[in-house]
Order: C-alpha cells, then sequence, then structure tokens
C-alpha cells in the first residue's frame, strides 16, 4: 500500500512536465506547418498553352493522352474547303514519374515526325517561397520521311533535331498568368550553307480565366534576328480552353505547320496577319495508372 502510494505521488509530481513536453511538441509541429509553402496550383489549365509547353506537370501516376489536330490556312478558298481538306495529327502519351518530373512521346503526320520530350520542375511558385514557376524542357524529334535525293550519301542523323527551354511562369491573380520561354533548337543538318544550325527565340505565354470551366490563351514566339532560318516567320496562336469532366478541349487558331518545338518555332512561314490562319483543336484525356503511395494533392 505504501509503495503504490509512492508511485501516485510520482506520476502527479510528474504530470505537469509531461503536459508542457507534450503541448511543446505540439506546437513545434503547428510551427513546421506553418513553414511550409503554401505552392500555387492551376497557372494553367493543361501542360500546354496552345502548342508549346506550360509550367503544368501531369500529376505522378497519371497518363495524359492529347490528340492534336491542325487544318490548312483558311484563306486557301472554297477548293481547299477553307482548309478542312489539309488536315494534320498528332498524338500523344505524357506521363507523370514524380511531382516535378514529366515525360511524353509522340507522332505527328507532319512529316511523318516522332517525338519525345523530359520536363523537370525547378521551382515552384508558393505564397511564402518562389515568387515564379520555373521548369526546363528537353526534346528530341526525328523526321521520317524518305530522304529526298536517295542517290547520295544519307545519315539518319540529318534527320534528328533538339530542342532546351526554360519555363518562366507567375500567376499573378485567379484570372491571370504569364510565362516566357527562351527557346534553343538545334538542327543536326541544315539546307544552306549559311544557314544557322541552332535558332533561339524567346517565347511568350500568357492565360485569363473567363470562368470556372473556360479560359483564353495566347502564345508567341520571337526569332532573334541572325539566329533564325531565311524565309520564316514568327509563329503567333491564339486558344480557348474548355474543361468538360475528365478532359480539357481546345479550340485554336494559329499560323504554324507542325506541332513539335521544331515545326512551329523555327519553320512556321505563314504570315498571321495576311490571313494564313490555321484552325485546330486538342483534346486532353487524363488515366490514373498508379497512385503512389501517400500521395495526396498538393497545395
Amino acid at each position: 500500500m505504501k509503495t503504490l502510494k509512492i508511485l501516485i505521488l510520482i506520476f502527479f509530481t510528474c504530470l505537469p512536465s509531461l503536459a508542457q513536453e507534450d503541448l511543446m511538441s505540439l506546437l513545434e509541429e503547428e510551427m513546421k506547418d506553418d513553414k511550409k509553402p503554401d505552392f500555387t496550383i492551376a497557372t494553367f489549365k493543361t501542360t500546354r498553352i496552345i502548342q508549346g509547353h506550360s509550367v503544368e506537370n501531369v500529376a505522378p501516376g497519371v497518363l495524359d493522352f492529347r490528340i492534336s489536330h491542325r487544318f490548312g490556312y483558311l484563306n486557301s478558298g472554297a477548293y481547299e474547303l477553307f482548309g478542312l481538306d489539309q488536315a494534320t495529327m498528332r498524338l500523344g502519351l505524357d506521363y507523370g514519374l514524380t511531382k516535378r518530373w514529366m515525360i511524353g512521346i509522340g507522332r505527328s503526320t507532319f512529316q511523318k515526325q516522332f517525338d519525345g520530350f523530359t520536363k523537370y520542375k525547378i521551382l515552384r511558385q508558393a505564397t511564402n517561397g518562389s515568387p515564379v514557376t520555373l521548369s526546363a524542357v528537353g526534346s528530341i524529334m526525328y523526321k521520317s520521311l524518305k530522304f529526298e535525293n536517295p542517290g547520295i550519301d544519307n545519315y539518319q542523323t540529318s534527320n534528328l533535331f533538339y530542342s532546351g527551354q526554360l519555363l518562366l511562369g507567375r500567376k499573378f491573380s485567379e484570372g491571370l498568368s504569364l510565362q516566357v520561354m527562351p527557346t534553343m533548337i538545334h538542327y543536326n543538318l541544315v539546307r544552306g550553307a549559311n544557314d544557322p544550325n541552332d535558332v533561339f527565340s524567346i517565347g511568350f505565354g500568357g492565360r485569363i480565366k473567363l470562368s470556372h470551366r473556360m479560359s483564353f490563351n495566347a502564345e508567341y514566339y520571337y526569332q532573334l534576328p541572325n539566329h533564325r532560318l531565311p524565309d520564316t516567320t514568327n509563329s503567333i496562336a491564339f486558344g480557348l480552353d474548355i474543361e468538360t469532366g475528365g478532359h480539357v478541349f481546345q479550340i485554336n487558331i494559329t499560323n504554324s505547320d507542325g506541332m513539335t518545338e521544331r515545326s512551329f518555332i523555327s519553320e512556321t512561314t505563314g504570315n498571321f496577319f495576311k490571313g494564313d490562319i490555321r484552325p485546330g483543336f486538342t483534346i486532353s484525356r487524363v488515366f490514373t495508372i498508379k497512385k503512389p503511395k501517400g500521395f495526396s494533392a498538393e497545395k
């Protein structure tokens, strides 16, 4: 009985200190939670602004199946049904490996191009952290058309093209997001002796939110003088994103022919303001392939 009284006395003597330690540990955890960055979400609606990449990534374990159509010039006249007779298409598969890293592949009917890319998010915009989101994108493209002159020595590497981009984006408000995209495109082989193998450009993109499920997007790539291919123009595009359940549908117009970086950034020949406008659309549908353990949607 005496031993029991001693144990009870010791218990009540230590209780205040134990309670104080528990309270302090709870406060420390709460302070840690307060210091966690509040990341910005939905800078753009999908992983593309229109043609080029946005700072958005596919979630880890999610597959994004993209179908893009591009028609001919509206000013081609009724004989070509105002461009509808000249449709091209790209099928793409994008996959999220982690919260920051995604990869993708695609095949275009335009010049029978195959392409692949990897995109990594270096910085993420947060209210108490980085003021911008920064991503890096590396792409490779292969033109599988038959060689124009099979009678000479031709190398498959001549049809390889590479691009590197930095994507610097910021969501200024719920309704406005802007992005800058410095880009370099490398050609293993160019047509003219004086044509540059490396083409440099700076892209500008933006998104204005019109409603909960709709936004207006714009995109423009300016090619730097003396670092562009001859007889090419700058790519310009406008689009309307419409979110409907599990997929995003985009209607767009542009003066560009192809749908890879090499095609629309450095090889556009149409003059948008002279009626060389190609209408098109893209459908994006996502599928959850694998849900990572312990994954939860980040703020």
